[in-house]
C-alpha cells in the first residue's frame, strides 16, 4: 500500500489556556511572514468539536482541531510524498512536530499551549486506498509500529484503531511515558541504533 494523504494529530496538554479564536490572528501572522507558503485561514470556532482554526497551504493544511472535544494540532498532508511508507510517516510526523514547537514558542509568553508528547493519532484521508478495515490495519500496522519505536525511542507503546466504519482509517499510538516535542523531533532526526 502506497500511503498518501497522511494526517497526524498531536494533542494539547491541559489546561487549554488559549482561546481558540486567538489562533486566527496567530495564523494570519504566519501567512504574512512567509513567501506564499500559506494562503488562507478558515474560522470554524463556532462549531462544537469541529475543525477549529484551519491554516491552508498547497502542500498541507494545519489546524488547531477540536474534534471529539480534544484540542490538538492536526497536520494534513495533501501533496503526494515520495519514498517508502516509513519515510513518508516520518516526514509528516516531523512536519507536525515542527509546527507544534513553533506554536509552543510563539505562545510561551502567555503559557497558553503545550503539546503532550506521549500520544499521536495517525489517519489516512483516503477511503479507497485505505478503508477503515482490519485488512488495512494488518497491512499498515508494521509500518506504524516501526515509526512509533523510533518516535518514542524504544519506549513501550500501545496502538488503538478506531474501528468505526463511518470514520477514516486511524490509529492512536500512546507511549508509556511522555516526551517534549523537541525530544520527539530529535528521535525522528536520528534513526535508532546510529546515535553515539
Amino acid at each position: 500500500m502506497d500511503l498518501q494523504k497522511i494526517n497526524v494529530k498531536f494533542f494539547v496538554e491541559p489546561p487549554n489556556r488559549a482561546a481558540l479564536a486567538d489562533f486566527i490572528d496567530l495564523f494570519h501572522g504566519w501567512i504574512q511572514s512567509t513567501d506564499g507558503i500559506y494562503h488562507d485561514v478558515a474560522d470554524y470556532t463556532h462549531m462544537q468539536e469541529g475543525p477549529g482554526v484551519l491554516l491552508v497551504a498547497d502542500d498541507a493544511n494545519l489546524s488547531i482541531d477540536e474534534s471529539e472535544n480534544r484540542r490538538g494540532l492536526l497536520f494534513s498532508q495533501k501533496k503526494p510524498l515520495s519514498g517508502s511508507n516509513h519515510e513518508k510517516l516520518v516526514a509528516v510526523l516531523r512536519a507536525a512536530l515542527e509546527n507544534c514547537r513553533r506554536l509552543e514558542d510563539e505562545t510561551r509568553s502567555k503559557g497558553s499551549i503545550r503539546f503532550s508528547g506521549n500520544e499521536v493519532t495517525v489517519a489516512i484521508n483516503d477511503r479507497l486506498q485505505a478503508p477503515n478495515t482490519d485488512d488495512t490495519f494488518n497491512e499498515i500496522r508494521p509500518e506504524i509500529e516501526a515509526v512509533a519505536q523510533r518516535l518514542f525511542d524504544g519506549t513501550a507503546f500501545t496502538l488503538h484503531r478506531d474501528a468505526d466504519s463511518r470514520k477514516r482509517f486511524n490509529v492512536t499510538v500512546r507511549a508509556a511515558q511522555s516526551f517534549d516535542t523537541q525530544t520527539l523531533l530529535e528521535n525522528l532526526q536520528t534513526p535508532k541504533g546510529t546515535r553515539a
